[in-house]
């Protein structure tokens, strides 16, 4: 069982975006029973609220509910519970080695960096294109399953 865990700045767009894509994208491909999906925030700003109106209205767009989701912040304790601590962005990168104490085991990374065209899914609290978080979220988390596939790990 391969352990992810999706963290961005809020909890409440990108990584509950991803975390629920990646649970119905797992579903679709037969994998489901060889990975645990979760997300997370870097900040204390957004704890126990929902999934952002419009992100969850772009996740029923793609029949994605995000239902029961409610944010909450990344511990040091994560880091041992989880195989992979996925990034949306570089500030979350830094933010997520900082409250983890460093990353002695590679498990951080960044979601981009698994598609051809590495770097930061833009936060759409701040751009309002949900759309485009959406398809850099989508590509990202395909084209990591894609990785876990070739490395034998699902």
């Amino acid at each position: 069982m391969v352990r992810i865990l999706f963290v961005c700045h809020g909890n409440i767009c990108r990584s509950p975006m991803a975390e629920f894509f990646t649970r119905d994208l797992a579903e679709r491909s037969g994998v489901a029973d060889r990975l645990a999906v979760a997300s997370a925030a870097t900040s204390a700003e957004e704890l126990g609220n929902p999934v952002y109106p419009p992100a969850r209205q772009e996740l029923a767009r793609h029949g994605i509910s995000c239902a029961g989701h409610a944010a909450r912040q990344l511990t040091r304790a994560d880091y041992d519970r989880f195989d992979l601590l996925i990034a949306m962005d570089s500030a979350n990168l830094r933010n997520m080695a900082r409250i983890c104490g460093g990353d002695p085991e590679g498990k951080l990374r960044r979601l981009l960096d698994y598609t051809d065209r590495p770097g930061d899914v833009a936060d759409p609290w701040y751009t309002g294109d949900f759309a485009a978080t959406w398809r850099d979220v989508s590509a990202g988390c395909a084209a990591l399953l894609d990785t876990l596939r070739e490395e034998g790990r699902i």
